[in-house]
This record gives C-alpha cells, structure tokens and sequence, in this order.
C-alpha cells in the first residue's frame, strides 16, 4: 500500500471526514484489521481563511508549498488536498514536488461522467463556485456547471464559514442548502456536486432533490484507488 500524504486543517471538519472514510474503505476492501498508510498534516486554519478573505493568494500558496514538500519528504508517495477551495494554488503548491497530486476536480469530474450525467450544480465557497480555477476544469472535462445566483451564492459560502467549518449543523441551513440545490435544479442542473468538503455535512443523496457527487467521499476513493495500484 502506498502512503497518502493528507494536506488538510482546511477545515478541520472536513479533514475528520477524509480520515473516517479512507479508514472505513480501506477495511471495506482488504477486511481485517487493515487501515490505509497516511501522513496528515493538518494546518491551523484561521490564519489561512485570513488570507483567502484578503486574497492574499501567494502567501497562502507558498506556505501549501512548504507543506507538500514536507509531506513528501515524510515519505508520502501522492497528494492529497483535502480542501476544494485550496486547489486554486495546486500548481503552486505542487512547485519543486516530485509526488503526483490527485486533484478533487478531476476525480469528480469522471466519477459524473462515469455516471452518465453532464450539467451538475455547484454548491461551494464562493471562490470556488465565482473563480475559473474549479468551473474550467469541469468545463474542460466536458461538463457544464450549473451555479447558484447571486444570493444563494452568499449564503452557501456563509453558512459554511460562519457554521460548517466550526461543526455546526442546524435544521435551518440544511433546510436552505435543500432549496438552494432545489433552484439549481429548475436551471437545468441534472445532479449536485458537494464542491465544498463540508456541504456533506448538510446535503446528501437522503435530502438533496439531485443526485449527489460529495467531492470528499470521491477523492477518499480515489486517493485509495492510487494507493492500492
């Protein structure tokens, strides 16, 4: 089994869910007492939405940088960034690494494509769901992204600051984030992507009116689907 290198902390929240997932499918599929190979490095966060508020976006890319290579000098032998948001700075991060990165849009784009679907909502960050960095990669995959308007963007991207990224689940926003991906779906959406790594805490196939892609639970299997190769 090779080693995963976990760059997360981003939120804290979500790189829990990373860890229970590579752990449940690891023992999903070897049994036994098998667990996966893993380096976490889980960043303190605050500092870093700091600087995505103040879109100092070099700072924050170079210090993901430090921290792939540490990874890899560990004894990582692949990438993964458990944070959508934080592929913007892939390329940067990844400057003077020799590891390959699994990156979280490609890995959901094929697992859409697989599933025969072609137009999925984008639930996420607003710089995930407003920037090139993410919508262009599906888009170059042969997708076509479906994103909320301009209201639902903002509270989507609230609602997980001010609430996921802290733990906190409440009937109300899950009751939002169900209308929210019900309005993507009268635009034309035909299934959902989870593009931010804590939406899952809110959304899944049990609630959302669309089928759902949880980008978390994705590049876990993904990352596992390397590992095992």
């Amino acid at each position: 089994m090779k080693t995963i290198g976990i760059l997360g902390g981003m939120s804290a929240a979500s790189t829990q869910g990373y860890y229970r997932r590579l752990c449940d499918q690891t023992r999903a599929r070897l049994g036994g007492l098998h667990s996966p190979e893993l380096l976490i490095r889980s960043l303190d966060f605050a500092p870093i939405a700091e600087l995505q508020a103040r879109g100092d976006w070099d700072a924050a890319g170079a210090l993901l940088n430090t921290e792939a290579k540490a990874l890899e000098r560990s004894g990582a032998d692949l990438l993964i960034l458990a944070t959508n948001t934080m592929h913007k700075l892939a390329d940067q991060m990844m400057q003077g690494v020799t590891i390959p990165l699994l990156h979280i849009a490609d890995a959901t784009a094929s697992a859409i494509r697989a599933a025969g679907y072609s137009r999925p909502g984008l639930m996420a960050t607003a710089f995930t769901m407003e920037q090139a960095f993410y919508t262009g990669r599906l888009a170059a995959a042969g997708l076509t992204p479906v994103i909320p308007k301009t209201e639902d963007r903002a509270e989507t991207h609230r609602i997980i600051y001010e609430e996921l990224c802290k733990d906190i689940t409440t009937p109300q926003s899950r009751a939002t984030y169900v209308e929210i991906a019900t309005r993507l779906m009268d635009a034309g959406a035909d299934c959902l992507i989870l593009g931010c790594t804590e939406v899952g805490m809110l959304l899944s196939d049990d609630n959302s009116p669309l089928p759902v892609f949880d980008t978390t639970l994705i590049h876990c299997d993904s990352a596992l689907d390397a590992a095992l190769s």
